[in-house]
């Protein structure tokens, strides 16, 4: 594994500056991991303004916790998952989270999964941003982060069931957005 660098400095300098509290390797942070961060908070946002603020808010927690980093793995895998922490405290304060109850999977009517490949990326994240707090952050933690049901019902203090169902219902909403949108779509999958 080669050492970052980044404006002259390695990537283990300017985390040492930043565990000084010096503004100059702060920014040098800021600079090297806003806009991989700022994808990551606009997942989970309803929209740019929030995903600012959990942008803010994370690096905050980053600056101030830059010293329980034990180089463990990588710095940026370190902070995505201090980023991805932000968002899901925000949302659980802000949200409850209820369960789809009788949600049968077979009720849902499902479209081809490969329909997602033919849209924009930037597409993609306004019908990920469309879903609600609930829907979005399990979709992204289990589709995107890769969290298992269990492991996501841990971090929003949810059910096991809760997060399968508010998973099944997004990924309903999603294709329902996308045949909604289906000028979008080639001919072949219009039918």
């Amino acid at each position: 594994m080669g050492t970052i660098i980044f404006q002259g400095c390695s990537e283990q300098e300017i985390i040492a500056g930043c565990a000084k509290n010096e503004t100059k390797y702060q920014q040098m942070l800021y600079n090297m991991l806003s806009a991989k961060m700022f994808a990551v908070c606009l997942r989970y946002a309803n929209e740019y303004n929030a995903a600012q603020d959990l942008l803010q808010e994370g690096f905050v927690k980053i600056f101030r916790n830059i010293e329980k980093f034990r180089g463990e793995g990588s710095f940026e895998g370190w902070a995505r998952r201090i980023f991805v922490n932000t968002a899901i405290e925000h949302y659980r304060k802000q949200v409850n989270l209820y369960a789809l109850h009788d949600t049968d999977k077979r009720s849902f009517e499902y479209y081809d999964d490969n329909a997602l490949e033919t849209l924009k990326h930037e597409d993609i994240l306004k019908m990920i941003q469309q879903l609600s707090d609930g829907y979005r952050t399990v979709f992204n933690l289990y589709v995107i982060e890769g969290y298992s049901h269990k492991e996501i019902g841990d971090l929003m203090q949810i059910s096991e069931g809760t997060s399968k169902s508010q998973l099944s219902r997004a990924r309903y909403l999603l294709q329902k957005m996308i045949v909604e949108n289906s000028d979008a779509l080639p001919q072949s999958l219009n039918g």
